[in-house]
């Protein structure tokens, strides 16, 4: 008999079952001396006993301001310390911490403030071409003239206080360094209090799906989402006390905050930024002098980070694991983050916002060529069937749907029951929206988004699959498939191609290049040589800008095949 395209995580380790605040006392308790925290680009350099400490003086401040728990909070910046602060002291004080994407401009966080009910917003001064301080007040005039801390705004009706970080007043604001004042015995005793109120299904924090059709939706985890998620990444990783681990990824983001922050803490580690946003030269200085064990990064930062021109200067020989994860890894660049990063131990991890977010994973001595063709083994304590357009559970080695089940499938999208009964069904599966196979030994690759799928002349083809063999080309640095819309087959291929540094190719050379070695209708019609993709700030391809620019470009338009 066939076996059935359905995993499930069986292990003798349990689930954590406790809030992120009564875990992250432990373990500063437990390794008190340990290094926590570093953050280069502010000289912050904290032991687990300093770190307890300024989380416990900030979620103080935040409850001395009279927020109570389940009450939203959002935070608006950069990789920062306050960042870092802001994470644990809202677990603690049983806020609901709403990450804002750092590339948000007016529009989008007038409406994630709002769709979220957020009563506060700390917010960094600026970060690159973005003046937060400038959009915040456009939106909410009432600031210059408001009590700080008493807002009341028309077009933000929620919001009360905006905290900013930094030294110098702004008008209708609270500083962030205030909140870090010596809380007072009562103080202290009050968040105990609260502390010991929460449960580990409470929700904790609100991620906003990157919205590439229609409005973003708010996906609510809780605690016991996200923190025994960090911890199974971090156990898959074979992370140990004192593993130092480089997080170039953004912090609003799950694999900054949960596959980052969330793995250190559960095995104390140490969280070591490089810098407030991804940066390949602070990424060499910070392995090399801070002598980092593990560093996480999408494909696109390992390939900045391995063709940076100062590469050769430094030592990365303490290098051991890591994540690579957000979209898949070209074999070529695996085998040199292996053999010139020294990372013989990194992990491949697959998943989504909603399920907290991994849901596969590789081993640490998975062998390279698994490690880029698939995404691992799925994670303990869930379950991921694959199954056909009717629902129904495909054979090993056939493409479905992935649906995902488990302690991680996130609470639903805040304020939205629709979307969440579409996403989750009555058995409690998440609808992924990937298209991928289950192999006889149970690892999973994924071949591309339901969406991303081009069906041309009848025939399915995955994007994924040419990716993979146009990167073997040797003047191919990167490489993206979409498909756009044709009159005779429905829908066309299209490449986009990122050449290697001083390389010049044309498109018939591509094509020729393709000849008899994938089928002819694997051969992409349009070839675009492009200097880069449009991308979210978390390193994710945006395959529907491109295929939009190619439609606009080609004089094309859509039509329904049967």
């Amino acid at each position: 008999m066939t076996q059935a395209s359905y995993v499930h995580g069986a292990s003798e380790i349990p689930l954590i079952g406790q809030t992120i605040g009564q875990y992250f006392d432990a373990t500063c308790a437990r390794h008190a001396t340990r290094e926590a925290l570093v953050v280069r680009q502010q000289s912050v350099r904290w032991s687990y006993a300093d770190l307890h400490e300024q989380v416990e003086r900030l979620a103080c401040g935040l409850q001395r301001l009279g927020l109570k728990p389940g009450e939203r909070i959002g935070i608006w910046s950069q990789n920062n310390v306050e960042w870092v602060l802001m994470q644990f002291a809202s677990a603690k004080a049983g806020l609901v911490l709403v990450n804002i994407n750092p590339a948000y401009r007016r529009a989008e966080l007038e409406y994630a403030l709002n769709k979220v009910g957020c009563r506060a917003l700390v917010l960094s001064p600026s970060f690159k071409s973005s003046d937060y301080l400038e959009m915040v007040n456009d939106l909410a005039p009432e600031l210059a003239h408001c009590t700080p801390g008493a807002l009341r705004a028309a077009r933000l009706p929620t919001l009360e206080m905006v905290i900013r970080m930094g030294d110098e007043a702004s008008p209708g604001m609270l500083n962030f360094n205030r909140l870090l004042t010596e809380p007072t015995d009562a103080e202290r005793a009050m968040l105990a209090d609260t502390g010991a109120g929460l449960q580990f299904d409470d929700p904790i924090n609100i991620q906003f799906t990157s919205g590439t059709t229609g409005s973003p939706k708010g996906a609510t985890l809780s605690h016991h989402n996200i923190l025994n998620n960090g911890f199974f990444v971090g156990e898959a990783m074979k992370l140990v006390p004192g593993d130092r681990l480089c997080i170039p990824v953004p912090l609003y983001h799950c694999f900054g905050m949960v596959l980052g922050n969330l793995a250190c803490l559960t095995h104390g580690a140490t969280m070591i930024f490089p810098s407030e946003s991804f940066e390949a030269l602070a990424v060499l200085q910070t392995v090399a002098e801070e002598k980092c064990t593990a560093l996480h990064g999408v494909p696109t930062m390992f390939i900045s980070v391995l063709d940076h021109p100062r590469f050769g200067e430094f030592d990365l020989s303490t290098l051991r694991t890591g994540i690579m994860a957000g979209s898949p890894c070209p074999i070529e660049v695996m085998k040199r983050v292996v053999d010139t990063m020294h990372m013989g131990e990194v992990t491949i991890a697959y998943g989504m916002t909603e399920t907290s977010p991994v849901s596969f994973q590789s081993a640490t001595d998975t062998p390279v060529e698994r490690k880029v063709s698939t995404v691992g083994l799925i994670h303990p304590h869930l379950e991921v069937k694959i199954v056909d357009g009717e629902g129904r559970i495909v054979p090993r080695g056939e493409t479905g749907e992935l649906l995902t089940r488990g302690y991680s499938v996130m609470l639903g999208y805040w304020g939205d029951d629709a979307k969440t009964r579409e996403a989750i069904d009555p058995a409690g599966w998440m609808h992924t929206g990937d298209l991928a196979v289950i192999d006889e030994a149970g690892y999973c690759n994924i071949v591309g988004r339901a969406k991303d799928m081009v069906i041309r002349g009848g025939e399915n083809v995955y994007p994924r699959e040419i990716e993979e063999f146009l990167y073997r080309h040797p003047k191919i640095q990167d490489v993206q498939v979409i498909g756009v819309p044709d009159d005779r087959f429905g829908e066309e291929l299209c490449a986009w191609i990122r050449l290697r540094d001083g390389e010049t190719a044309s498109a018939d050379e591509i094509r020729a290049f393709c000849q008899g070695q994938i089928a002819h209708y694997k051969i992409p019609r349009y070839i675009e040589f492009v200097d880069s993709f449009p991308m979210t700030i978390t390193g994710k391809i945006q395959k529907f800008m491109m295929r939009q620019q190619m439609k606009e470009k080609l004089g094309l338009s859509e039509h329904k095949t049967a």
